[in-house]
């Protein structure tokens, strides 16, 4: 999609009805990329250590994809949100790394590498990139991220469960933006229709969290993960954020 294409009035005028007309219904998998583009891992599935409890199988990546691959997809945030789905852990497993890379070609470049320490409840957690302008995503750059939970201490095992998936920083247009302006507090209507996942998804996340009891906002929520394949998580509580800070 072209994001520097116009929007017509009569595109905005449908959005601001459609936000004052809620339940929204119209939620879509975005376009998924064509043969060629890059894939990840959306699901931890199996693992190969028997010391790794069974249940981390369960981590998953709140993505677009196709079946267990995680797909290319867009935002338009400097330093955007990461959703991921992770299950009970025991106080042994509460390990976490993200790493994000920069993509070159075939090679990739470390741009940012943390690692966390998750909470035990099973449940969906987000991680926010450093506002810092050292760790920005540049525009039409590819990104590759991965989030890893140990089978223990890392500094005595390497076992670890873990999705990936990428990234790629769209422009903000004047006329996206105004939409966007226009769609307050439910941006991610506007983002949806733009194809724009990562914002569609952290807009209605931070909704779902600060409005735990609307059901508009709740209905929205498991409408947005039906539509991408992941209903077995929808209704999954959002339990922790972590806003990263280098």
């Amino acid at each position: 999609m072209n994001y520097s294409q116009p929007v017509q009035a009569q595109l905005t005028n449908s959005i601001q009805n459609t936000v004052k007309n809620s339940p929204f219904q119209s939620f879509k998998q975005p376009k998924l990329p064509r043969n060629g583009a890059p894939t990840g891992r959306r699901r931890a599935g199996a693992g190969r250590s028997p010391d790794c409890p069974s249940n981390l199988t369960q981590l998953t990546a709140l993505v677009p994809g196709d079946g267990e691959k995680s797909v290319l997809a867009s935002t338009v945030t400097e330093n955007p949100t990461f959703w991921f789905y992770v299950p009970q852990l025991a106080q042994t497993t509460r390990y976490g790394e993200f790493v994000l890379q920069v993509l070159d070609g075939k090679d990739a470049q470390n741009v940012y590498r943390t690692p966390l320490t998750l909470v035990g409840k099973a449940g969906i957690i987000s991680i926010t990139l450093p506002a810092q302008p050292q760790y920005f995503l540049k525009a039409d750059k590819k990104y590759h991220w991965y989030f890893h939970i140990y089978c223990g201490d890392p500094e005595k095992t390497s076992d670890n469960f873990y999705v990936d998936g990428f990234v790629q920083r769209q422009v903000l247009t004047e006329a996206l933006d105004s939409q966007l302006k226009s769609a307050k507090p439910k941006e991610y209507i506007v983002y949806n229709a733009n194809n724009i996942w990562y914002d569609t998804l952290t807009n209605l996340g931070q909704q779902r969290h600060i409005n735990p009891q609307n059901a508009t906002i709740d209905k929205d929520w498991v409408d947005l993960l039906n539509a991408v394949g992941l209903q077995d998580i929808a209704q999954e509580p959002i339990v922790q954020h972590y806003n990263l800070e280098k």
